[in-house]
């Protein structure tokens, strides 16, 4: 897993503070997260559903509220400010290619979600655990404290043991909104989660919800869990239930990706999951390149210069392989390690190369071989000369060309590897 700072602004141009939660392969599908009332983003269930929600492939931004956590601004704007922050992280995250499709809410959050899902065009699904049906449920963690205070005014008020500035003006926005009608309206695939046992939002609350939304919809229990969901096995669970339904709705961006665009030769193409890591495609399979997590990739895959590495050493062994069978000598093993030394100033890229061969073979017959090492193709396209051209792929789908295909290479190391009389 990796977890990446991800800042953006409220539209009063307050900088609020999130975190991107991505695994080690393909991001799936991206979503937002919105956190309890008066919580943060590191709250447990915040932290641990979008942690597993990226092991399941879908990256999550979890972020503070306004006034809360590490975020600016000024706490108690009531639903209409949390359903700005969501709307806003949502654009943030489109902005930057990472589009979500999915809205994720944690009791009060999830009422933000459900609030602000039908404002964001790209969201196709909302899932929401232990959420009111009604803002005003809020109200009761308040209870009298607000009572008499003249508008524009706020007072200190205590919730769940921690102080707030809160005004009639908290009171009043909450009181404005009439879930039922958003719920209703909706329009999106919507996931409720809740447990029968929760002493902070009552199961009834997820009864209203389901019987006022429209289908698709769906109700998963989640038994004893308590309403904070400080169990990490609750977390887990949600997590996956909420991958798996989700996939049905979201879609797959990798999947997408590689039906827009028909591959000739090979496709390297970012998964969104840290900074560097991509996904290679062959004609024979796929798998991850990236870049140590010490200049902050995640680890996850060989390097560009490992990979460049690879190349030389593979055609290497595969060379002297063929020389080898072409003569009938008792070759049984090629083993090649290579090393690579970035250029200075004054040198050039250097690659060490260590080649094993095992069998019987005397010194005249290893030392012939550790010349046809230098015959192979990839070690002339480093040592020789190379082009590269480059241009736009227009609309992600690669031009007609002729690419060099296995068959191409394989005749290419037969006929450097050996001399003419050889042939």
């Amino acid at each position: 897993m990796t977890a990446v700072d991800f800042d953006f602004s409220n539209p009063a141009g307050r900088r609020l503070t999130g975190v991107l939660e991505t695994g080690t392969g393909p991001v799936r599908a991206w979503a937002v997260f919105a956190h309890c009332f008066t919580c943060d983003k590191t709250s447990l269930a915040a932290t641990r559903v979008s942690r597993a929600l990226a092991g399941h492939g879908i990256g999550v931004l979890r972020f503070d509220f306004t006034g809360l956590g590490e975020s600016g601004g000024r706490f108690g704007e009531g639903l209409s400010g949390d359903v700005q922050d969501v709307v806003c992280a949502a654009r943030a995250m489109t902005a930057t290619g990472r589009t979500p499709r999915l809205l994720i809410g944690h009791s009060f959050g999830g009422a933000a979600a459900l609030a602000a899902a039908g404002t964001i065009e790209s969201v196709a699904a909302v899932a929401v655990i232990g959420t009111p049906f009604d803002a005003e449920h809020v109200l009761a963690h308040v209870g009298d404290q607000l009572d008499d205070v003249t508008h524009g005014r706020r007072v200190p008020v205590s919730i769940a043991g921690r102080d707030f500035q809160l005004g009639a003006d908290f009171v009043e926005d909450i009181c404005s909104h009439n879930q039922r009608a958003r719920i209703e309206g909706l329009k999106r695939a919507l996931l409720v989660l809740h447990s029968p046992v929760d002493d902070v939002v009552s199961i009834d609350n997820a009864s209203d919800i389901f019987q006022a939304a429209r289908h698709p919809k769906s109700f998963v229990s989640l038994d004893d869990a308590n309403h904070l969901l400080t169990r990490e096995a609750d977390a887990d669970y949600a997590a996956a239930v909420i991958a798996a339904w989700a996939g049905r709705y979201v879609g797959d961006l990798s999947e997408q990706g590689e039906a827009a665009a028909p591959m000739q030769g090979l496709r390297v193409e970012e998964t969104g999951g840290g900074r560097f890591q991509v996904r290679v495609t062959t004609a024979s399979g796929s798998f991850l390149a990236d870049e140590p997590a010490s200049v902050g990739g995640l680890g996850s895959g060989p390097t560009p210069y490992d990979l460049l590495g690879a190349g030389l050493g593979a055609c290497t062994a595969m060379t002297c392989r063929l020389y080898a069978e072409r003569k009938g000598w008792p070759l049984e093993r090629v083993i090649v390690e290579v090393g690579h030394v970035a250029k200075t100033a004054a040198t050039p890229d250097h690659f060490t190369r260590k080649i094993g061969f095992g069998g019987g073979l005397d010194e005249e017959r290893r030392a012939r071989l550790l010349e046809i090492a230098d015959r192979c193709p990839v070690h002339r396209t480093l040592t020789e000369s190379a082009t590269v051209s480059t241009e736009i792929l227009p609309g992600g789908v690669a031009d007609e060309g002729v690419e060099d295909s296995p068959e191409d290479h394989l005749r290419r190391m037969q006929d450097l590897c050996l001399d003419r009389n050889e042939r």
